[in-house]
């Protein structure tokens, strides 16, 4: 399968089954070239270090924690074989050089998971990195993100190719970046070496059927735009759990375990129960064990998760969830944290009574919302922290903290 570029409004392919050979078949500098809005082939831009800070950045009684993360250039060499023809092709893709980005934000009001939960009052957690305001999962979102206050940031994970674990909701790169592919048929070169904010515009994030210009962001990635003033290219592409969990070292990670489709289009649970082993010794070796919450829709693969690394909290799987809610089975004592949907299936979830329900067991209830089922503003944000909800898992943390800011919280 092809590596893909688009310009224009596309028919997003999935998994037809074909060899991963296919897949590498350009250059960075041929990807760029042929999808326009590119890299000219030229060197990138001038990478120094740099500061973020942020005009909208709530007040804070800490002094701003400055982080820096160094991320190695890397490159991925491949051979396609066209049977036909018999004619060879190998093909470099290269990472561009490495970056190092210095970082100031907030430090937040508690830095573990039991010290959010003692602050007792309703949190803010990042969707994808604020994703109705921000380019999904970016590294310059989460920065924005914590910048506006947001107590946790959120992020889905999955495995490349060649095993790297990185941010990623969608287990292809169509939906954000310029090119088209299966993510577990890619490699974490290929993957960097992409714009992940191809495709944003605020509140409507993979939209393809846009004016070009309306994609604000496109090409900061590759070097055609400038970059924000304090960012720098990396921080446009897609990133790795570790490089988030480095970059913000004093913020509580909500993470999500993806798992991917196979040839047949089914969810493949070894990619989940693989993308979880990988997570564990992460966490482990970041040392971020009481600052991680772990959550995934697959019950096995939360299970997989917990006896690895028994001392990370998690959260229920939709099957004990289900349970749960319906009254046929309890939740683990373990539990303290339950996340929820605003609705399931057209069913309302969050309501006052679910909300006593869970209180009552001693439990927090984070809420989170699919996108569709609401519009999310402030208001909204305020009527769920009125229901009682201890936190909302919010695509956009900046209203949510001035909702939260309206409550007094």
């Amino acid at each position: 399968m092809a590596l893909t570029c688009r310009t224009g409004t596309a028919t997003r392919r999935r998994h037809p089954g074909v060899a991963r050979a296919a897949i590498l078949t350009a250059t960075a500098a041929i990807l760029a070239a042929a999808c326009g809005g590119g890299s000219d082939g030229g060197e990138e831009p001038d990478q120094d270090a740099a500061t973020t800070t942020s005009a909208s950045a709530p007040a804070s009684t800490e002094p701003p924690v400055t982080t820096s993360t160094t991320v190695p250039a890397t490159a991925a060499t491949s051979t396609s074989t066209t049977t036909s023809t018999t004619t060879t092709v190998s093909t470099t893709t290269t990472v561009p050089p490495p970056t190092t980005t210095t970082v100031a934000v907030p430090q937040p009001e508690a830095s573990t998971v039991a010290g959010l939960i003692a602050l007792e009052r309703p949190l803010v957690i990042a969707h994808a990195a604020g994703d109705q305001d921000y380019p999904h999962s970016t590294l310059y979102a989460y920065t924005q993100s914590a910048a506006a206050g947001s107590d946790i940031l959120e992020l889905d994970v999955m495995l490349t190719a060649d095993g790297a674990l990185i941010v990623q909701h969608d287990d292809t790169v169509d939906r954000t970046t310029e090119a088209s592919g299966p993510v577990n048929e890619l490699t974490l070169a290929e993957i960097q070496a992409l714009d992940n904010a191809h495709w944003f515009v605020a509140g409507f994030w993979g939209d393809q059927t846009r004016p070009a210009e309306d994609y604000v962001f496109r090409g900061v990635r590759t070097g055609a735009v400038e970059p924000p003033e304090g960012f720098e290219p990396d921080d446009f592409r897609v990133a790795t759990f570790r490089e988030v969990a480095e970059r913000f070292p004093h913020h509580v990670l909500d993470v999500e375990i993806k798992l991917q489709r196979g040839p047949d289009g089914q969810e493949d649970l070894s990619t989940g129960l693989a993308a979880a082993e990988v997570l564990a010794a992460e966490i482990a070796d970041l040392g971020r064990e009481d600052s991680v919450i772990v959550a995934c829709f697959n019950d096995e693969v939360l299970e997989t998760f917990n006896r690895i690394a028994p001392s990370v909290a998690t959260t229920p799987g939709e099957a004990a969830l289900l349970g749960w809610f319906t009254g046929g089975s309890a939740l683990d004592d373990r539990i303290s944290v339950v996340q929820v949907p605003f609705t399931y299936q057209g069913i309302p979830v969050v309501t006052a009574d679910t909300v006593a329900r869970v209180h009552d067991e001693g439990r927090e209830v984070w809420v989170w919302l699919s996108g569709t089922d609401v519009v999310e503003t402030r208001e909204f944000y305020a009527e769920l922290f009125a229901l009682g909800v201890d936190g909302v898992i919010a695509g956009r943390p900046a209203e949510a903290m001035a909702a939260l800011a309206d409550i007094g919280g």
